[in-house]
């Protein structure tokens, strides 16, 4: 079997026939040989460099294909909102491949593998179907559902030539002020381990399937658990309730074979995640059986020692802990002179490189990147294809969870009825869909193609029925049969979003709702949010109350429910505090919260 590696290796003007010259080929490029042979093949050929270049991953903004082929690059990604101009399917194909085409005109011939946060689709390309956050998907209780959006999700993102996603989310959020909350599919080691299918979706049967992507279980292990809710900050539990809480979920998606593990910018007890060797090593690797590779986080290991700028000894620290290849997006040169330093040095043995190589290079052989390094553009038709939108608009349907429904306000009628519309995020995609949505903090606004809530309401109702909508809720009269108020948070991801203070709705918000309400008519309040919000004050004014989550471009699927085109099934994946100094508030710690975890009604009709 002739591949395209075996080719370019050859070299195209070669006089000898293919066979003669597939027979002179290094063992590591015969497809026919199991995976493990030619690992070690491969790795008996490398030089220091070449294993340090495979260990190394930089931003696509900070290198260039000439940089991949001088310095044997392994690993490019897209940060956050990192996309190529334009940002579309053909763009992002076409920049794959010229990474690609420089990483194979190095000597070994050993192709790159790309890495995007693809987290509730694939989020940084415009046009692409956005899924609901996990959040909402844990309100599901569906795992098969989950696995189907892994596997709608690694067609999208296959398509563009990306091979690797940074997801799934397994950590498990005990703190709602923390920013990343909405990343959590739940605050019980449970829910994220049953949603850990989720990497069967990515991985498909084979990794090497035409449309298979690496998936990643982050970030190991305890962000969740923070003092505080505080993003990166200090996990400070015993190694017991580490092992219980934080621990399973991980543990899930060892056994369906992830392909890599992201290491946490959090600590436990003190001590950097990013130079834990007990629970890096020790744990992950030894205890659960990890054969995949591990992967820093954004500069992560330029936190260890909590100074700017990363030192010899950490880089030593977070190798010898276990990681195997390191994101430095900007500073990549300075780490490969750095470690090839270290391990001159001593302080990092050629042991240790070797492992990290011999995980990483496994992952790309089983992904067939050897055989198959370029984009299969064939696939690009399933981007923000129907049938992935109303797999997006079911996902968002099941995520709605009906909190109060006073006097079965619920289901409003499509037929002959009159619903006034208001809030910022009834007509906002942007808002609908949060962070890491063609950015990485995300924004307001028309960012990419979908369908609103309130467009979704106006697709639903019949024609009899008249839906008039105002974002302030100026014009509503008592002529109106409800009042339907989409409000809730504007985006944020990680770092921006920690809530140590009030945890409300905003006073743009509230009165909008009290416009509502003067009106005389019934209100519904839609939660368009990523995690539970401090209301209990304000609920008593309200009819009806759904969480909606964030739940992306497909908003219809909100639509659904408060038309009764589908019954809400969703239940509370995180406990509903009565306050803020509640927090944090969970599931058996003996508070007495607003809705307890689990909780949601649904129609009797």
């Amino acid at each position: 079997m002739l591949t395209s590696a075996m080719l370019a290796f050859a070299g195209a003007g070669a006089a000898a026939p293919a066979a003669a010259q597939a027979a002179k080929l290094p063992a590591y490029l015969d497809a026919r040989l199991p995976v493990h042979k030619r690992v070690e093949d491969l790795l008996s050929r490398m030089t220091l460099d070449e294993k340090i270049g495979q260990m190394t991953q930089a931003e696509r903004a900070a290198v260039t294909p000439e940089d991949i082929t001088r310095y044997r690059i392994g690993s490019v990604l897209s940060g956050g909102g990192s996309t190529p101009t334009p940002n579309t399917p053909q763009a992002w194909a076409d920049m794959y491949d010229q990474f690609q085409r420089a990483a194979l005109a190095t000597p070994k011939r050993i192709p790159m593998i790309y890495g995007v946060d693809a987290v509730h689709g694939h989020n940084n390309l415009v046009g692409a179907t956005i899924f609901p956050h996990n959040i909402g998907l844990g309100a599901t209780r569906d795992p098969e559902l989950v696995k189907k959006i892994g596997r709608a999700t690694a067609e999208e993102v296959a398509a563009t030539g990306v091979d690797w996603t940074f997801a799934p989310c397994l950590c498990v959020a005990r703190n709602d002020r923390w920013g990343r909350t909405y990343e959590s599919f739940g605050e019980v080691p449970e829910l994220p381990a049953a949603m850990s299918v989720i990497v069967d979706g990515f991985q498909g049967r084979k990794l090497n399937g035409p449309t298979s992507i690496l998936a990643t279980a982050k970030h190991y292990v305890g962000d969740g658990g923070t003092t505080g809710g505080v993003d990166q900050g200090d996990t400070q539990v015993s190694e017991a309730e580490l092992r219980r809480i934080h621990l399973p979920p991980f543990r899930a998606a060892v056994k369906r074979g992830v392909g890599s593990v992201m290491v946490s910018f959090s600590s436990w007890n003190g001590v950097k995640m990013h130079g834990h060797r007990y629970l890096i090593t020790d744990v992950l690797k030894k205890e659960l059986g990890f054969k995949g590779f591990v992967v820093s986080d954004w500069n992560g290991i330029d936190q260890i020692d909590g100074q700017p700028g990363f030192t010899p000894q950490e880089v030593s620290t977070a190798i010898n802990a276990g990681i195997d290849m390191v994101m430095v997006p900007y500073d990549w040169r300075k780490f490969i002179d750095t470690l090839r330093a270290e391990v001159r040095a001593g302080h990092v043995s050629m042991a240790r490189i070797n492992d990290a190589n011999r995980r990483i290079l496994t992952k790309k052989f089983e992904l067939g990147l050897f055989e198959r390094p370029f984009a299969d553009r064939r696939h690009q038709r399933t981007i923000g294809s129907a049938e992935h939108r109303a797999l997006a608009r079911r996902a968002v349907a099941e995520s709605q969870v009906l909190l109060k429904n006073k006097g079965n306000v619920l289901p409003l009628s499509r037929h002959h009825n009159k619903i006034f519309v208001a809030g910022k995020a009834a007509d906002d995609i942007g808002i609908q869909s949060g962070g890491w949505t063609i950015t990485w903090q995300g924004s307001p606004g028309a960012i990419t193609p979908g369908t609103t809530i309130l467009e979704g309401i106006r697709q639903t109702v019949g024609k009899s029925t008249t839906v008039d909508y105002s974002k302030d809720g100026s014009g509503i009269d008592g002529s109106y049969k409800a009042a339907i108020a989409v409000v809730g948070e504007l985006p944020y991801a990680e770092f921006e979003g920690d809530r140590p203070g009030e945890m409300g709705l905003d006073a743009e918000d509230l009165q909008t709702i009290e416009r509502l309400r003067a009106s005389g008519v019934p209100v519904i309040v839609v939660l368009v949010s990523g995690r539970p919000l401090d209301i209990a004050k304000e609920l008593p004014g309200w009819d009806a109350l759904v969480a909606s989550w964030l739940p992306g471009t497909e908003g219809r699927g909100v639509a659904d429910v408060l038309f009764g085109v589908t019954k809400p099934t969703g239940k509370l994946p995180m406990t509903w505090m009565a306050s803020a100094d509640q927090q944090p508030i969970n599931r058996g710690d003996g508070k007495k919260p607003l809705f307890p975890f689990g909780y949601g009604l649904t129609y009797r009709r």
